[in-house]
């Protein structure tokens, strides 16, 4: 007797080894003491954390160091693994239902933490670089709900027609504009 194959309907391993397949987006504020809300900003293209995970580890990696744990609200994304590997490591993602909403942690060996804003994948080209720019200032100290609402508001000026923005999305994550 023959049996049907087995499919898995457990997400497929992951590493941070990959390389995207699209450039990451991603905004951080510049290393200085820790004031505010967020130190940074990353509009992921889906609310799949498994897929989107490995390539923001490989970059904060630089960072950071060692990254073994990452947590999020489990409201803003679909199912996701309690682990993906990383550079060798295994990361360990903590969702929460407490956890802020729009905000992932990612948490180093040596304890040090950055808190990033999360932009919805769904976000307007327009208000996602506008919240980005914003979140990586120096000087920030906006909430996480001021970052995505005024960023919203703004881009209903600039996505007027007519309109011109500063700088095209793709600049504002590599950092120019």
């Amino acid at each position: 007797m023959t049996s049907a194959p087995h499919h898995s309907t457990a997400p497929p391993a992951v590493t941070a080894n990959e390389q995207p397949r699209f450039p990451l987006r991603l905004r951080l504020r510049p290393k200085a003491l820790a004031t505010g809300y967020v130190d940074g900003a990353w509009w992921p293209r889906s609310r799949d954390l498994a897929a989107e995970l490995p390539a923001l580890l490989a970059v904060l990696t630089v960072r950071l160091g060692e990254i073994p744990r990452v947590s999020y609200n489990l409201t803003e994304w679909e199912s996701a693994p309690s682990e993906v590997a990383a550079g060798g490591v295994r990361v360990r993602l903590s969702g929460f239902w407490s956890r802020p909403p729009h905000t992932v942690d990612v948490v180093a060996a040596d304890r040090r933490r950055l808190t990033l804003l999360l932009v919805p994948p769904g976000t307007s080209a327009s208000a996602a670089q506008h919240a980005m720019m914003r979140a990586s200032r120096r000087e920030n100290t906006d909430t996480v709900e001021v970052l995505l609402h005024d960023s919203e508001a703004d881009a209903s000026i600039v996505d007027a027609p007519g309109a011109r923005s500063a700088c095209t999305p793709e600049q504002a994550t590599q950092g120019r504009g």
